[in-house]
């Protein structure tokens, strides 16, 4: 037997573990956002129980990127304009057809994975500069695009103007009308997108992605379809990033088109490398990040566009000394920690 058929054979047989063996894993995930909303609520008032729902939302769209660059290494920086489109259909389904919520979070999901399967189109053939080039280009069509449009705001016709007459405010789910049921309700969403993603990084797809990530070559000698499993990340990031979307005009009621610039998704994609792509708890602090920063400059009276510097700065920091992110040295710590309480030395 030749080794790409002994190769191929041992990846489907690790895909095929129970469930149980990463089950503590997910649960665990579930336990921290339980922690975190519990902490959340205790303690913040109207206006960081806001933030702190943005960035529960946004760490959606956090996660979405991670799974390209942290799992493919592919570099996509168009992942906020997808957050848009996932909020322009919400918008566009929620006033339009008054469904429940929940059907018009799960159609935003998946109009903006195929969109984003769309647009991640050129990452069957190119990678690093040149896939980064092209997804920017996208980010900044979507960005005259949305300029041009605006996001529906109750009105008639397929964009949903109002033009002129007062703007309806999209309607929360009746179970989570009020800021902290919403956050709950954001976080209970957030807890489900990552642990879908994780179950995806930990199974069969998980393995083919870190074969790819490896080399094409050694993955088509163990038998992965590296355009099937391309795709397939695109579809979940994209998936990720609209239910991001939709959850973030649940929280305001509306979205600003002047808020999905192309910088907007450079400013993502740094972030999201500052707080970490290879441990899921990363896209948490990520998101954090993009909307605690900010908010907490402006609450002590500075500009909010000094973040930008900040995050510059971190970023800097983060590729030369900690490329594993914010996330990465908190693991690195708990290991030293348990190696020494352990009386062994950390591996």
């Amino acid at each position: 037997m030749d080794n790409s058929k002994i190769m191929q054979g041992r990846i489907l047989r690790e895909s095929t573990k129970p469930v149980m063996a990463i089950a503590p894993r997910l649960a665990g995930i579930v336990l921290v956002f339980a922690v975190f909303a519990v902490i959340v609520a205790l303690g913040a008032g109207s206006f960081w129980l806001s933030a702190a729902t943005s960035a529960v939302a946004l760490s959606l769209s956090v996660t979405g990127l991670a799974i390209l660059y942290g799992q493919l290494g592919l570099v996509s920086l168009c992942q906020f304009a997808l957050v848009g489109v996932g909020g322009w259909v919400m918008l566009r389904i929620g006033h339009g057809f008054h469904p429940p919520f929940e059907v018009s979070l799960i159609a935003a999901g998946l109009v903006t994975a195929v969109v984003s399967l769309i647009f991640g189109l050129p990452a069957l053939r190119l990678r690093g500069l040149y896939l980064a080039l092209v997804t920017l280009m996208l980010a900044g069509a979507f960005q005259t695009v949305i300029s041009a449009w605006g996001f529906p705001d109750g009105g008639a016709g397929f964009l949903g103007r109002a033009n002129g007459t007062e703007r309806a405010m999209l309607a929360r789910p009746p179970l989570a009308s009020e800021p902290l049921a919403y956050f709950f309700y954001v976080c209970t969403f957030a807890a489900a997108g990552q642990v879908i993603a994780q179950w995806h990084r930990l199974a069969k797809p998980g393995r083919a992605w870190a074969l790819i990530r490896k080399g094409e070559v050694v993955a088509l000698a163990s038998g992965v379809n590296i355009l099937v499993y391309k795709a397939w990340a695109f579809a979940l990031s994209g998936f990720l990033a609209g239910l991001s979307g939709g959850l973030l005009a649940g929280n305001v009621g509306q979205l600003d088109g002047g808020a999905f610039s192309a910088f907007e998704s450079l400013n993502l994609f740094a972030i999201s490398v500052v707080g970490g792509v290879y441990h899921w708890y990363g896209a948490l602090i990520a998101g954090l990040l993009l909307r605690a920063v900010p908010a907490l400059l402006s609450d002590l009276g500075v500009n909010g566009y000094l973040a930008m510097g900040i995050f510059g700065v971190a970023l800097f920091h983060a590729l030369s000394t900690a490329p594993a992110g914010i996330a990465g040295q908190i693991a690195g710590l708990i290991a030293r920690l348990t190696a020494r309480r352990g009386g062994g030395e950390p591996s």
